[in-house]
């Protein structure tokens, strides 16, 4: 698609008169006419506005010229999952769970690629092959390349082991001492827990990038526990398989 299509799309989608997307991005009517002309595209500001309204990257915005890759695990990018800076504008760099309101989630390439090989490792490709492939990508990526600079001193790390201490001080029955913390996206483990009344109801924001983890009990059985924090709050539930039948355990602010 060609910008002048993008901006159509996404304006009539939005349900938005060019009058009203034109006050949202501080130009005229006109100027937004003539973008769906094709007369002329947005200028880098704009493009910027446009982004953050329409909740895309503004390589979408231009057509996709290119394809967008996080600069740290290495995953093709897509608009569902970009990462977003501490302003709340969109980081076209990283992925949700590489990078999330600012902040790094990763200072140990080991400890990403333990998480990736997880999640990509299949039958046409073993663990091994994946684990190799990631150990020579991983160092051409921006993120790495750039490490010394982007990093933070640690200071990531050590908020991860308080979190880790706070936790497995709370002692739950069952539940096997937590030694790492992983980036999770609200969207994938915001899961519904049950009240007394019969409602449901959902803790979590669906684009908040969160830590956790997932741990098998040792009660045995089919249920495993499951582990999220972040600045603000511990949570600690139950489930089965595929997240089904979610029990709340515990939900403590910090």
């Amino acid at each position: 698609m060609t910008t002048k299509e993008v901006l159509y799309e996404l304006r009539t989608k939005h349900g938005l008169s060019q009058e009203e997307l034109a006050e949202k991005v501080f130009v005229t009517r006109q100027a937004v006419s003539r973008w769906e002309t094709g007369e002329t595209v947005p200028n880098t500001e704009t493009l910027k506005l446009l982004s953050n309204l329409f909740g895309v990257s503004i390589n979408t915005l231009l057509g996709a010229p290119r394809q967008l890759v996080c600069q740290c695990c290495g995953m093709p990018l897509e608009d569902s999952i970009l990462s977003k800076n501490a302003d709340g504008s969109i980081n076209e760099d990283y992925c949700q769970w590489c990078f999330a309101d600012g902040t790094y989630t990763y200072s140990n390439m080991d400890d990403l690629i333990n998480v990736c090989v997880g999640h990509m490792a299949n039958e046409q490709f073993s663990e091994d092959q994946v684990r190799a492939y990631l150990k020579e990508k991983l160092p051409t990526l921006d993120y790495w390349k750039r490490f010394e600079e982007l990093s933070d001193g640690g200071q990531f790390d050590a908020f991860k082991q308080q979190l880790i201490e706070e936790i497995n001080a709370l002692h739950i029955e069952g539940m096997p001492q937590v030694e790492t913390l992983n980036a999770l996206v609200g969207q994938y483990v915001n899961l519904p827990y049950p009240l007394p009344s019969g409602e449901s109801v959902k803790f979590l924001n669906d684009q908040t990038t969160y830590l956790g983890t997932q741990l098998e009990s040792t009660f045995g059985g089919e249920r495993c526990f499951g582990v999220l924090a972040n600045m603000d709050f511990l949570l600690i539930c139950t489930y089965e398989a595929q997240g089904k039948a979610p029990e709340l355990v515990l939900y403590k602010k910090r």
